[in-house]
């Protein structure tokens, strides 16, 4: 058993692995992220996860921010389009001390007045720091463009007139629509028996409450129609991102699709396009390929950073690559790398304690299942050449791809 599953009385579920580790990590994950923001209050999930900090019933900032540092260990936390994570990494003697840390700032926060107003100056900044790297806002330009006016298409963060807007109101209004026992899910990871877990974790988190209500079906995403967009931009490089619509996390055609983008522009240096472009051409320091899935769609996007005078060159360098895959299948040897290459990923990423606690905890908040390293590895060697020529016929259609660059 590679790990074990419990729920307390009041229905919130645990997901618990041991690790023979001097340090251990746990955190709660919450069922709710920027997509279930309303109209008008843009960027409050994140607001939230700022303001949580801010103080509870028995604590100040100071205190809150203290607890772990004192004795060398972290707390953190993470929004998402359709999660939030609260969470803490430590030394295997703290985890009590870290459990009631995290159920005090989720249950107890008392988001005072004059601390969340100050909080909005510092994501206003993280906004404007955001627009100072295009390399990094064109990503949330582009799903805005993808996604149009659907709460997908939101940015994380808002925007400076949304989040000067957001007001204590709104804060406990979302957390009371979104935070029960029955959206979140806590994980944890370390050294400790099963019956210890337990026990710590009934003391800090029975008081959870359940929700009076249920929480709202999300809308769904339906209408996608391509778009291409140049923006002037006072920069040195073309910044360019183009792409389309991808596979839901549901989807099973999800799994060769990521292998398929692994190969062409993942984070390995012998992906195509960096071989192609940037070690063959030498015209493009970064360049890569992704696919995030959400519950109901997905989105794949290639960006590429490259000298004005490369831009049309380097877009043709890509699109042969991406020609390349929708006309021919993998060969063999090819498929067998591409799956070795991310079965040898996903291995190593197990060796991230704080990228495993906060797996776990979102496949079984999202999925209430977790699949073993072995069902993982049995999912991918299933994809055959043929899964893989499908899927870049669909995903890699040219035709139904948008477009954003900062000229």
């Amino acid at each position: 058993m590679e790990f074990h599953t419990f729920s307390l009385s009041n229905g919130l579920r645990v997901i618990f692995k041991r690790t023979n580790r001097p340090v251990s990590h746990c955190g709660i994950v919450v069922n709710a992220g920027s997509r279930d923001e309303e109209v008008g209050q843009e960027g409050l999930a994140h607001y939230i996860e700022h303001c949580i900090f801010k103080g509870t019933k028995k604590r100040k900032t100071y205190h809150i921010l203290s607890r772990l540092d004192n004795v060398g260990g972290e707390i953190n936390a993470y929004t998402g389009k359709e999660d939030t994570w609260i969470y803490g990494s430590f030394l295997n003697e703290y985890l009590g001390r870290s459990l009631e840390l995290i159920s005090d700032i989720v249950l107890n926060s008392t988001f005072p007045q004059k601390e969340i107003e100050k909080e909005k100056d510092v994501i206003i900044d993280e906004i404007s720091s955001y627009k100072d790297s295009p390399g990094e806002q064109i990503f949330d330009d582009f799903e805005e463009l993808i996604f149009g006016n659907h709460p997908l298409g939101n940015p994380v963060l808002g925007s400076e007139e949304s989040v000067a807007k957001l007001s204590r109101d709104h804060i406990l209004d979302f957390i009371e629509k979104n935070y029960s026992s029955e959206t979140m899910v806590l994980s944890v990871l370390g050294d400790y028996t099963l019956a210890k877990v337990k026990k710590l974790v009934e003391k800090y988190f029975e008081s959870v409450k359940r929700s009076s209500t249920k929480k709202e079906k999300r809308e769904e995403f339906r209408i996608y129609k391509p778009s291409d967009i140049e923006i002037e931009m006072d920069t040195h490089q073309v910044h360019y991102i183009a792409g389309g619509i991808g596979y839901s996390s549901a989807d099973e055609r999800r799994t060769p699709l990521h292998l398929m983008n692994n190969y062409l522009g993942g984070p390995a240096m012998n992906s195509l396009l960096n071989l192609e472009v940037r070690e063959k051409h030498g015209i493009a320091y970064n360049i890569e390929s992704s696919y995030q899935p959400y519950s109901d769609t997905g989105v794949f996007e290639i960006y590429l950073g490259t000298d004005k005078k490369m831009f049309e060159k380097s877009k043709k360098l890509v699109d042969k690559q991406l020609k390349k895959l929708r006309d021919n299948k993998l060969g063999v040897n090819q498929l067998q790398t591409a799956k070795n290459q991310v079965l040898g990923q996903i291995a190593l990423a197990q060796e991230s304690g704080v990228g495993t606690m906060m797996g776990l905890g979102t496949s079984y908040l999202f999925y209430d299942r977790v699949d073993t390293l072995a069902e993982v590895f049995a999912r991918i060697n299933k994809v055959t050449a043929e899964d893989v020529l499908g899927v870049a016929n669909e995903v890699l259609d040219t035709s139904k791809f948008s477009s954003i660059t900062y000229l």
